[in-house]
């Protein structure tokens, strides 16, 4: 925070034991001190009264603070108490009495002057708006937006910690915003009242001339909002790496607008690229992950960029989001990592991890959080200016709170889904054969969440042994899981052991290949139609041994019988490692 004088050095001299600094110091700081306290009091007399006490602890005590740099949150800290205390004594925790009546009345000449430039009326709606918040909510508005202190001053001021201090500053800023309201103020009002208020507490008229308070000022991180949404205590756990969101620099949000409209627009040739701007300037970085009930761990994720939106991906329950210049697009495919790592999720077993690890040769900073099959968010924060990085979670939360967001009304939507991705679920063959075998199948796969229910997941396999065998979808495609199909399948393989490698083709396409003991299984999956086309089989000897092709039916409406769910479903065609590698020793 920046102040007009050379603070610092008179601070140091009256440690010194400088008399003269001493008494400069004290008469340096009365008018910022005394703008901090009137904006939390609202009483001429009592401020002034807490001002002088206030200086006096300081100059009793200005040998004891250590870190120079910090000498105005320790100073509006002195004030705080000294506040907290009088109003202790009076039995006054919560409000304030019998206030000023008239805010430009009693107060400064120099506001007469600004009086005039504004109604009289929305001067006193402002004035008993602030006036009827909480004593600790005016003084983090005061804090934040007049003195424009970091939260991580702010936090030291009020002895809690910087997550804590954004979760009060968002409540301050929602009751204001509620009180306005009952004032007659709309919504929008919000930034000119508190530029207002400001400008009527002001010392001075020229310190009222450069009161602005913008919407950076008020901006408060999603992770804090949600936490206070929430309504109750949340676990925060210190990351032990610096690298603890894993997808690289994407940048999204979360959200489905009602409001939007049709509008014929297309995206670029490299659409399959989830990278799609610069993102080396964005500095902080929040990942959202919700796990909904029962979702055996389906995931639906956000990422926001805090201090910069170059660009918003949001995958909820319903469809995959991505905005860009005021157009949303609605896309068939799951996000991935745009330098083909796995996708690591903070519900990761401890043997997963270190299995991916060694294979990628990549650490993950991702702290584990348990999930028993309860409802879950997880908030993983990445200050990467800072080196640090946090994790919140929340069990029982609810999937509208926390992925509630509209984009601007005016904001146009370009469907770019195909016609099964806008159904939401699919049918599928399969055809091929291994060792000489044929090999046929077919199932169902829902896309996204929200069908996962209503057209549950199968697929069933005729293999020479049995006229129908049921098998699992592990090493295949589960986008209702929340994973594009590229994450599934390697972090199947990886689940069992199996080590895989990455290759992305041509045309949007990527190659993973499995190897177990020799074994190779070869997939060849379409990026932008998150699907399986190809797996081809390789014996020890690096021989074909084989191969499944998957079609996708984009119409279902005269299949007939053809699809007919299985009165058992999920059940796995063999334990232990993945079923497909079983296979290969069909007879």
């Amino acid at each position: 925070m920046e102040k007009s004088i050379d603070y610092i050095e008179l601070v140091q001299q009256a440690q010194l034991g400088d008399k003269d600094s001493l008494n400069r110091l004290a008469e340096a700081v009365r008018e910022c001190l005394y703008t901090y306290v009137y904006r939390y009091t609202l009483k001429e007399d009592l401020t002034h009264d807490i001002v002088q006490e206030s200086i006096l602890k300081m100059l009793e005590s200005i040998g004891k603070l250590r870190e120079v740099q910090q000498f105005w949150p320790w100073l509006y800290k002195i004030a705080l108490n000294t506040i907290r205390l009088h109003y202790r004594s009076n039995e006054n925790h919560r409000t304030i009495s019998d206030p000023d009546t008239n805010p430009t009345s009693n107060h400064n000449d120099s506001h007469n002057a600004i009086t005039a430039l504004v109604y009289q009326e929305l001067s006193e709606s402002v004035f008993k708006a602030m006036q009827e918040l909480k004593p600790d909510h005016r003084s983090i508005i005061n804090m934040r937006c007049y003195d424009q202190m970091k939260f991580s001053e702010i936090a030291k001021v009020i002895d809690r910690s910087e997550f804590a201090a954004q979760k009060l500053f968002y409540r301050a800023k929602k009751s204001l915003k509620k009180k306005l309201v009952r004032q007659g103020l709309g919504k929008g009002s919000f930034l000119m009242a508190l530029t207002l208020f400001g400008k009527l507490t002001a010392e001075t008229e020229a310190a009222a001339a450069s009161i602005s308070v913008t919407s950076a000022t008020v901006k408060v991180g999603a992770a804090a909002a949600a936490a206070t949404i929430a309504g109750s205590k949340t676990s925060v756990v210190s990351l032990t790496a610096v690298g603890a969101l894993t997808v690289g620099a994407v940048v999204a949000t979360s959200g489905n607008d009602k409001t939007l409209t049709t509008h014929k627009q297309e995206m670029p040739e490299t659409s399959y690229s989830i990278n799609q701007a610069d993102q080396s300037s964005e500095k902080k970085l929040e990942q959202w992950y919700y796990y909904p009930p029962d979702g055996d761990g389906a995931v639906m994720m956000r990422f926001t960029g805090v201090e910069q939106f170059y660009c918003q991906w949001m995958q909820s329950e319903q469809a995959n989001y991505y905005k860009h210049d005021n157009v949303i697009y609605i896309r068939n495919y799951r996000l991935w990592a745009d330098d083909l790592s796995v996708r690591r999720l903070p519900t990761d077993s401890a043997e997963l991890t270190e299995f991916l690890s060694r294979v990628e040769g990549k650490l993950s900073g991702m702290e584990y959080v348990q999930h028993g099959g309860s409802s879950l968010l997880v908030i993983a924060k990445e200050d990467r200016e800072a080196g640090a990085s946090q994790i919140i979670h929340r069990y029982d939360a609810s999937s509208e709170e926390y992925f509630r967001y509209n984009w601007q009304g005016k904001a146009k939507a370009v469907d770019q889904r195909d016609a099964m991705h806008k159904r939401g679920w699919t049918y599928f063959k399969i055809t091929g054969e291994v060792n000489g075998k044929r090999l046929r199948g077919k199932g169902r796969v829902p896309f996204i969440y929200a069908t996962s229910k209503t057209h549950r997941p199968w697929i069933r396999l005729s293999t020479p042994q049995d006229g129908v065998s049921y098998a699992s979808f592990a090493g295949l495609l589960r986008p209702w899981m929340g994973l594009h199909t590229i994450d599934t399948v390697r972090r199947d393989a990886a689940g069992e052991g199996i080590r895989f490698d990455t290759e992305l083709l041509a045309g949007g396409k990527a190659k993973v290949t499995l190897t177990d003991n020799g074994t190779k299984l070869i997939y060849t999956i379409d990026m932008q139609a998150d699907v399986i086309e190809k797996i081809m089989f390789l014996g020890e000897d690096g021989k074909s041994i084989g191969q499944l092709e998957f079609t996708y039916l984009q119409e279902v409406d005269d299949v007939g019988n053809e699809f007919v769910s299985p009165r058992k479903v999920g059940q796995s065609k063999a334990g232990g490692k993945l079923w497909l590698l079983e296979l290969i020793d069909l007879k």
